[in-house]
This record gives structure tokens, sequence and C-alpha cells, in this order.
């Protein structure tokens, strides 16, 4: 009997429950019961097959170093990175934010209006948990600015807040809205997605005004800023909903409308626009070309949210109630197909 090969896996990043691709020749699927798939030693299990391709879902790995993929029957193994649990027992509506020593910060945003023991936590690159904050209802989206200091919408408040270092929130800048997304630009100004439409510009003194208008959506805007730039997500109930670009003039265009419901969205390390697709059959994290409006899955999951990159080269994404850090430093060739 031949010796089926193994050549690629795609994407090679992938949390619990993703869908990852093997790619190959003369996998025996003709047979009664389809090939046997493992994880680091872990089986996973097939949901698709052919002689040239296996799809498979990523089964709980708790390890820190790159896991291998074998097919029974086949030659040699690959590796994937498997993100690792950081943070469980949350409440995401919006990406998590790291500071610049690589602390992430997670959220227990509760229920409309509803008042929670810790709303906002710190972990370390240890793993460690504590609370940050306890005092802003419904936390929805974070940023930091370019002193370090921590900035967080309240969806049921309408408001921004700036924490002080022992948790304490101030009141920032008011009257947004349904207040969640928020990027900074170089210059401080604070942009912040109202999911009725509107994107404010907030100035140092948290004076804001109206910037840009988009359609209302039904869950967060979720926005990134870089240079001249602004990116934001605005999930609607449509198939095909657009990942808009807002230059510094306040006028809109599509970059793409590849996506069903876009999500969290970040600016890579070489400066790639990540988006979080949530739509069911399709979720992960994907790479966008910002010229063609292209896409590359990058990170397979089954229910993200949100997505975020520290300066050291490291991602964290994130579903509803658990933030996953891959264990690896961010490289080209951990997303090349």
């Amino acid at each position: 009997m031949s010796q089926s090969t193994l050549l690629s896996v795609h994407p090679r990043l992938a949390v619990e429950g993703g869908r990852i691709s093997l790619h190959g020749s003369g996998f025996r699927v003709e047979q009664s019961s389809l090939p046997k798939v493992s994880i680091d030693g872990r089986a996973a299990r097939v949901v698709f097959a052919s002689p040239a391709r296996l799809d498979v879902l990523v089964p709980p790995v708790a390890t820190d170093r790159p896991a291998a993929v074998h097919v029974d029957g086949s030659d040699g193994t690959l590796a994937i990175d498997v993100g690792t649990v950081a943070a469980s027992g949350l409440h995401q509506v919006d990406s998590p934010a790291i500071d610049r020593h690589g602390n992430l910060f997670v959220t227990y945003s509760g229920t409309r209006g509803q008042q929670v023991p810790v709303s906002i936590f710190r972990v370390d690159l240890e793993g460690a948990r504590d609370t940050c904050s306890s005092s802003i209802v419904n936390p929805t989206s974070m940023a930091f600015d370019g002193d370090g200091r921590l900035f967080v919408s309240s969806r049921f408040e309408g408001n921004v807040y700036r924490l002080a270092p022992d948790g304490t929130a101030e009141r920032f800048a008011t009257n947004l809205g349904i207040a969640c997304g928020l990027a900074f630009a170089s210059d401080g100004t604070l942009f912040v997605g109202d999911r009725s439409g509107t994107i404010f510009a907030v100035d140092r003194s948290g004076r804001a005004t109206s910037f840009a208008t988009l359609p209302s959506s039904v869950a967060a805007f979720h926005l990134a800023c870089e240079g001249d730039a602004l990116f934001v997500t605005a999930p609607t109930l449509s198939p095909n909903d657009a990942v808009f670009r807002i230059g510094l003039d306040g006028r809109a265009s599509v970059v793409t409308r590849l996506f069903g419901r876009p999500q969290g969205l970040a600016i890579g390390p070489m400066g790639d626009l990540y988006v979080v697709e949530a739509l069911a059959g399709a979720s992960g994290l994907y790479r966008v070309d910002r010229q063609t409006g292209a896409r590359d899955l990058v990170v397979a999951a089954a229910d993200l949210i949100g997505v975020a990159f520290d300066r050291f080269g490291g991602l964290v994404v994130c579903s509803n109630d658990t933030a996953y850090r891959m264990s690896s430093r961010w490289r080209e060739s951990d997303v090349a197909g």
C-alpha cells in the first residue's frame, strides 16, 4: 500500500476548536474509516477529507511549544502554534489591550447596566491575574495613549474613562452615544465609535466632535488607527459586511466586503491590517490586503471577537469568554501558506 504524504498545513496558528487544512497527496479516504490525525499526540476530528486535503478541528492542547501534526500512514510531521489560555471566565465585547510591558488587559463587561465585582483584569506574562478596576459599568473597548495610560469606553453610559495606576476611573469624555471602539492617532486624538453610526474625534482635553458617519451596527464598532487612516468594522446582519478606511478628512471608503461579521481589528508589527471574522464557518483572524481587499486566514478559531499585538511581536486573540496567547513571536513564516 502506497504511503501518503503530508506537505503543508494552513493556517499555522490556531486555538482550540479552530479548523485547519492539511494538504498533501494520497490520503486514503475511500476506505470505511477516515485517516487518523493527531496534534501534539491528541486525536483531531476530521471534518472534511479528500485525497489531497484533510480539514481537522484542533483539540485541546496545553503546550508552549510548536505542536506536532501527524497523519497516520503519512511521511513525517508538521508543526502548528496552538494558543494557550491566558485568561478565561471573561466577557469580552471587543479586543483586549496590551501595555508596553506585555501585560494583558481583559474585561468582564456583563449585561447592560450590570455592576460586576471586577470589570477589568490585568494578566501578566506569567499568567498571574489581578484586579485592575471595578468602577466602570459595561467596559467595552480599551486603548493605551502615547503615555501608556489606559482609556476605556462604557457602552452603557456613553462615556470614556481614563484609568489611574490604582484602577480609579476618571471620566474623560461624555455624551458619545453607544460608545465602543477606541483608537489613538499619533497626535493624541482619540477616536471613539458610537455604534449608532458616528465616529467621534476627542482631543486631549476630552472635547468631542463628530468626525465621520457610518451605517449603524448590531454590535460594537471596532477601531484601529495607523498613520493617516482609521480602520473600522461595524458588523450588521448582512452576509457581506464592509471593513472601512476613513481618511483624516473624515471620508470613508471600503477596504473589503469579504467578511460576514467582522469584529476586532489591529495593525500588525509589519503594518498589515488584521481583522477578526466572527461568522460561523469562517471564523478566525485574517490578514487583509489594504489595496485589493483580499484576505488570508492567519489564526484558525471557532468564535473569535478580538485581537491585539504587543510591541514585542506577541499576539493575543480572544473569544467572548477566553483570551489566548500565541506562544511564538510574530514572524512572516508563521502565516505563510
